[in-house]
């Protein structure tokens, strides 16, 4: 027996069969959880020029598909877009990031050898911020928390014990 609507077939027995993984939803992109904080930089350079963790991803998948229409399509961009940062990215800088060949057969594209390291230097920087703002992080992450307590101006008031403010101006 069918029924409009119905999401799984049953089996003899009456019990809903198995949803095949195809038709199963599978999630869109894999999230960080709800208390992970991490820092995505933005370069603006005085050219005009920026880089951002798109244009780094980018490039690396650029690098593992050696095109930019495969680019595209692993990251679920349009090959314009994909085109317009390449053109881009090659140039903000004196040297190219990527290098393409055109044509239908043995086409493609490849990272030069600065498109690699503008990559290495990118999630260094990425690395470093990171490290060096771990305890900012740790306290901005925290205050996600409803319980969280604010250490500013609030719980200072509050304490008693707490030495008075002393003046900047010069005693008279």
């Amino acid at each position: 027996m069918s029924k409009i609507g119905a999401t799984a077939p049953e089996t003899p027995a009456g019990e809903p069969a198995e949803t095949p993984a195809a038709v199963r939803p599978q999630p869109a992109v894999a999230t960080a959880s709800p208390c992970t904080t991490t820092i995505a930089l933005s370069l603006a350079f005085g050219n005009g020029g920026r880089l951002d963790p798109e244009d780094i991803r980018l490039l690396e998948t650029i690098r593992r598909v050696r095109s930019i229409l495969g680019a595209s399509r692993a990251l679920g961009t349009s090959y314009r877009k994909c085109w317009l940062m390449v053109d881009a990215l090659n140039h903000t800088f004196e040297s190219p990031a990527v290098e393409t060949f055109p044509g239908r057969r043995g086409g493609g594209a490849a990272l030069t050898a600065f498109g690699e390291r503008l990559i290495a230097l990118y999630r260094s920087l990425e690395r470093q911020a990171q490290r060096s703002g771990a305890r900012t992080l740790d306290e901005l992450t925290a205050a996600l928390d409803p319980a969280f307590v604010a250490r500013a101006t609030g719980a200072a008031a509050a304490d008693p014990t707490a030495e008075p403010r002393r003046s900047r101006s010069r005693p008279t």
